[in-house]
């Protein structure tokens, strides 16, 4: 029996939601939303976020202004609107303010509804990039949050800095009826996954899948094929998955970047009882990548 597998849009994408691009420079329209006792808000500490343990399991914690009884400052981030209603993100300088636990995203974002795992991916890449981008490159004066969080300037040399997101390929080498896996070690116990690497300046993506592939363990491809995309908001990453077929199956592994990586046949990691190796976490673009692989059985 083939296995399951999730088809994109993958966890974290931008999927139920309005993302609302025209509001951000309308200051009016947001200072409007941010008085609203409908607009909704989810609060957060650090890199932590809100959640809700309902019946059917977790939510995203949003609450109403009217909930917080006040309306928003000039910081909360604008994530983006459904039917008519604003979404945003706010910090609390004192986690003891929370009025819900405010956890890790990775914790849950598979078991979230997806609109909402997707609201707060890009809350959690945003409050990232605002944390480690409060001065400017250029002249390096403080800058300032403009266009509901999506952007920062620089009120001393006028300089407007965006949200950055890092792109890597993350890629299934096969060879005929194999994949290839690897483990690094920061990977749980047992954990194998996909090979994986950001995206160097004046790289294409696929030179960047020749490289990294190369590199690590001393692959040379046939093929490459592009399959989907995943945002990866730990911390602000485009992850661009590929398959590729090698072109033998000699392994060169670079210890510096991988403890291990094997070729498992196809009908071994299918069966969890005969599978040497633990798959990556269910909300990755890297198990997508593996479980579409075993489905074609």
């Amino acid at each position: 029996m083939p296995r399951p597998f999730r088809p994109p849009p993958h966890v974290y994408s931008s999927v139920g939601f309005d993302r609302a691009a025209a509001y951000r420079k309308n200051l009016a329209w947001l200072a409007s939303r941010r008085a609203d006792r409908t607009t909704r808000v989810v609060l957060a500490h650090g890199l932590n976020l809100a959640i809700l343990e309902a019946e059917d399991g977790p939510h995203a914690g949003f609450l109403t202004v009217a909930d917080l009884g006040r309306e928003l400052d000039e910081s909360a981030l604008f994530l983006g609107v459904i039917d008519g209603v604003a979404y945003f993100a706010a910090e609390l300088d004192d986690p003891v303010q929370a009025t819900l636990p405010l956890v890790d995203l990775r914790s849950v974002g598979p078991v979230l509804p997806p609109h909402e795992a997707g609201l707060l991916a890009s809350a959690r890449a945003l409050l990232h990039w605002h944390s480690t981008h409060r001065f400017c490159g250029s002249c390096g004066s403080a800058t300032l949050p403009a266009q509901g969080g999506h952007a920062r300037t620089c009120p001393q040399c006028g300089r407007e800095h965006f949200p950055r997101t890092d792109p890597a390929v993350i890629v299934l080498v096969t060879h005929g009826d194999q994949a290839l896996l690897g483990r690094s070690p920061r990977f749980p116990p047992g954990m194998y996954s996909t090979l994986a690497g950001f995206v160097e300046p004046g790289e294409s993506l696929e030179q960047a899948v020749e490289r990294e592939i190369e590199e690590e363990a001393g692959i040379r491809l046939r093929t490459i094929q592009y399959r989907s995309s995943q945002p990866w908001p730990f911390p602000q990453s485009l992850m661009l998955g590929f398959r590729a077929e090698a072109e033998t199956a000699q392994l060169r592994i670079d210890q510096d970047e991988l403890e291990d990586a094997l070729w498992i046949p196809r009908p071994i990691l299918a069966d969890p009882e005969r599978s040497p190796v633990l798959l990556p976490r269910e909300d990755s673009i890297a198990r997508f990548l593996i479980e579409e692989w075993l489905a074609e059985a």
